[in-house]
C-alpha cells in the first residue's frame, strides 16, 4: 500500500503509543484480520473461534494447543458488549443457530463488514498479579466480503495500468469466453467514444456479467473491482459505473472512468481499507486450495496469482516508519481451509501444497519483515474418517452427510499432490473429488465449542506468544 502521509504517520505513532501504554497496564490489544478470497470461510472460521474461545474461557478443553501456550493461565473469555460503533456487529449466535437448525445450515455468506471483540482474561507470569489483577489481552476481529480484498492490488495502480493489464487478461482462457459480450463491446467503441451514462452503464453492466460467469463457471478468483461481485449494503452506485478500456487515456469515455476508477478506490480506501486495514498486526490468510484443485489447472493458477496480488499490497510492517510506530502485520498465517474433506494422511500434502501455493507471498512477506507460517484446519469438522472401496481395493476416504442430498457418503475424494501438479495430473481431467458437506448440528448457544480441526494450534502460533 502507499506511504502514509504525514497525518497517517501522526496517527500511527499515536495508536502505538496507545498500545504500548495499554500493555504497561497489562490491558493489551491484539487485532486479527481474518482474510481470504471469496468462499474461503472466512465467517465459518470467525464463529468457531468465538464458540471455541469462549468455551474455553468457560473451563472446557476446546483449544488444548492454545491453551498450553497460554501455560494454563486462561480463566476467562468474554464478549465485549456492543458501544457506540457505526460498523455492524459480527453475529456469531445467528451463525450458530444456523448450525443448529433441522437440517443444519452454512452460515450465510458476507454481505457487509462487521466486527467483533472479545477479552481474554489471564494469570499473570509473576507476583505483579497479586498487585494489578489479571492481565486482559482483547482480541479484537473483522469480517467482511472477500472479493473486496481484490481492491488492495488497484491501489497501486493507476486507471491506464489497471485496464492494460485487466484486458491483457480478459483476451486469455476461460475469461475470453465468460467476458466475450463485453469484450466485443469495448472493441466496438471508437478511441473518443463520448462520455455518456448510456454507454458506461452499458459497459458496467456486460463486464459485471463477466465477472460472475468468470466465478461462478469457472472458479476464478482474480476479479476486480470486488465491489461489483458484491456492491454491499450501499448497492450500485454512479460511481461504479467504469469498466477497462483500449483506449484508456483519450477524453470523452475513457476520462468519465478514469474519474470514476478514481473515485471508487477513494471511496474503498476511506470506507474499508483504511479504518481497518491499517491496524491490524497479525493475519490469517484462508485458501480453499481444495476448491481449487478442483476447478482445474486456470481456476488453481488464477487462485495462486490472486493471493500473490493480494499479499503484495499488504502492510507487513518493515519499512521505517512501520517498525518506529509499531504498526504492520507482523505475523502471517496461510492456512488451508476444509482439511476435513481429505482423510488425516492426506492433510500433510494439503499443508504442502498451500506451501508451495504461496511460496512467493511468503518470500515476499518474509523479506519485509514478517513471520509467516503455513497451516491446514477445518473450522467445522463435519466428516470422520472411513475406509471406502474403489476399483475393488479399500482405500482411505471421509464419510459425512452430504448436503444436496442428505445422505451419508463415504467419499474418497483422490490424492492431494504435494506440489502444484504438472501436466499429466491436469491432462486427465479434473481428478479431485470436491462434494459439499453438511455441517453437524449444534448447540446454538455453542456452549460446548464447535468440533474443528486444527483452529487450536493455528491460534497459538498466531498470537500465544501474546498471551
Amino acid at each position: 500500500m502507499p506511504a502514509p502521509d504525514p497525518l497517517g504517520f501522526l496517527s500511527d505513532a499515536l495508536a502505538g503509543a496507545e498500545e504500548a501504554a495499554r500493555a504497561l497496564l497489562g490491558q493489551e490489544r491484539v487485532r486479527l484480520a481474518v482474510t481470504g478470497l471469496s468462499r474461503a470461510g472466512k465467517t465459518v472460521f470467525l464463529t468457531s473461534l468465538v464458540a471455541n474461545l469462549l468455551a474455553a474461557g468457560a473451563g472446557l478443553s476446546t483449544l488444548p494447543a492454545l491453551e498450553a501456550a497460554a501455560a494454563g493461565r486462561l480463566r476467562r473469555v468474554r464478549l465485549l458488549p456492543a458501544g457506540v460503533e457505526a460498523v455492524p456487529r459480527f453475529d456469531p449466535e445467528a451463525h450458530l443457530a444456523a448450525l443448529a437448525a433441522d437440517p443444519p445450515r452454512w452460515p450465510a455468506r458476507t454481505e457487509d463488514l462487521s466486527t467483533l471483540a472479545l477479552t481474554l482474561e489471564l494469570d499473570r507470569r509473576s507476583w505483579l498479579g497479586s498487585v494489578f489483577g489479571a492481565r486482559r489481552v482483547t482480541l479484537e476481529l473483522l469480517d467482511y466480503p472477500g472479493e473486496w480484498l481484490l481492491d488492495l492490488p488497484m491501489l497501486r495502480q493507476s486507471y491506464a495500468e489497471w485496464s492494460a493489464a485487466t484486458l491483457a487478461r480478459l483476451r486469455r482462457g476461460a475469461r475470453a469466453a465468460a467476458f466475450g459480450p463485453f469484450l466485443a463491446f469495448v472493441d466496438a467503441l471508437p478511441a473518443a467514444a463520448p462520455a455518456e451514462d448510456a454507454l458506461s452503464r452499458r459497459g458496467f453492466a456486460l463486464y459485471r456479467e463477466g465477472l460472475r460467469a468468470a466465478r461462478d463457471t469457472h472458479g476464478l478468483r482474480l476479479l476486480q473491482p470486488g465491489r461489483f461481485l458484491n456492491p454491499g449494503p450501499r448497492g450500485e452506485a454512479p460511481l461504479m459505473w467504469f469498466f477497462p478500456l483500449p483506449h484508456p487515456e483519450g477524453g470523452g469515455l475513457a476520462e468519465l472512468c478514469a474519474r470514476r476508477y478514481a473515485a471508487y478506490l477513494a471511496d474503498q480506501r476511506s470506507v474499508f481499507l483504511e479504518p481497518f486495514f491499517r491496524r491490524f498486526g497479525r493475519q490469517a490468510v484462508l485458501v480453499d486450495v481444495l476448491a481449487a484443485l478442483h476447478q482445474g489447472e486456470e481456476a488453481f493458477d488464477d487462485t495462486a496469482a490472486a493471493l500473490a496480488e493480494i499479499t503484495a499490497a499488504l502492510r507487513y510492517g518493515g519499512s521505517l516508519l512501520d517498525r518506529l510506530t509499531g504498526q504492520g502485520v507482523r505475523r502471517v498465517a496461510f492456512v488451508a481451509t476444509k482439511a476435513d474433506h481429505v482423510p488425516e494422511r492426506q492433510r500433510a500434502a494439503l499443508t504442502a501444497l498451500l506451501e508451495d501455493l504461496v511460496q512467493a507471498p511468503r518470500e515476499r512477506a518474509l523479506a519485509a519483515g514478517a513471520e509467516t507460517g503455513v497451516h491446514a484446519l477445518a473450522a467445522i469438522r463435519c466428516t470422520e474418517d472411513d475406509t471406502a472401496i474403489v476399483d475393488g481395493r479399500p482405500v482411505e476416504a471421509v464419510r459425512g452427510v452430504l448436503l444436496e442430498s442428505g445422505r451419508v457418503a463415504r467419499v474418497y475424494p483422490g490424492e492431494v499432490p504435494p506440489r502444484r501438479p504438472g501436466p499429466e495430473f491436469w491432462r486427465h481431467g479434473r481428478r479431485f473429488a470436491m462434494p459439499d458437506f453438511q455441517p453437524p448440528r449444534l448447540d446454538p448457544h455453542g456452549a460446548a465449542g464447535v468440533p474443528h480441526l486444527g483452529l487450536d494450534t493455528l491460534l497459538a502460533w498466531l498470537i500465544g506468544d501474546l498471551l
